[in-house]
């Protein structure tokens, strides 16, 4: 590599801006798919250029094929470790904590799509999820011939209610008001 393309400020600005045009989408769609939010694939971003930059200042910079390859490589062996840690530095209490439904979820709307799978899989996903019921009981309760076939039921309700969700192309931004 040419260090005469980072001899002045505005090269330097210039080589830093096409790298990150280049590599910064696939990285953050990566930290997407890993749950990670645009923040978090900035900032590790930022660290995977100064490492580069380090890099490319150096000697060894004559290693490197692809750029963007090296970049990418670098920025997810980053986000792993962070995720690590970040899992290493979780209080054990926070596994006990029981769900408290966030007040901002719109339920008239997640109420109309459970509904679209009917009266009777709205009840038997009220039985499981809402009054805890053990599989027998709601086998019994829904007159299902063995807790095989209430589970099964139970699953075909979900996917009813999951493919009317798919098919509005909803998310979680869209259940906020």
């Amino acid at each position: 590599m040419n260090n005469n393309r980072l001899s002045t400020v505005e090269l330097r600005e210039a080589f830093f801006v096409a790298l990150y045009k280049k590599a910064f989408p696939h990285f953050a769609r990566y930290v997407a798919r890993m749950g990670g939010s645009l923040e978090e694939a900035q900032d590790i971003f930022q660290d995977t250029l100064v490492i580069y930059y380090e890099k490319v200042a150096s000697a060894q910079a004559e290693i490197i094929v692809s750029e963007k390859a090296y970049l990418l490589g670098i920025a997810k062996k980053l986000w792993l470790q962070h995720y690590k840690d970040g899992l290493k530095n979780q209080p054990l209490n926070d596994f006990d904590i029981t769900f408290v439904p966030d007040e901002r979820v719109a339920t008239g709307k997640i109420l109309y799509y459970l509904e679209t799978a009917g009266k009777k899989c709205m009840e038997l996903l009220k039985a499981y999820y809402y009054d805890r019921l053990p599989v027998g009981n709601v086998a019994a309760l829904f007159g299902y011939s063995s807790t095989h076939s209430a589970t099964v039921a139970k699953y075909k309700c979900l996917e009813k209610v999951r493919e009317t969700v798919k098919q509005n192309s909803l998310n979680y931004a869209d259940s906020i008001e």
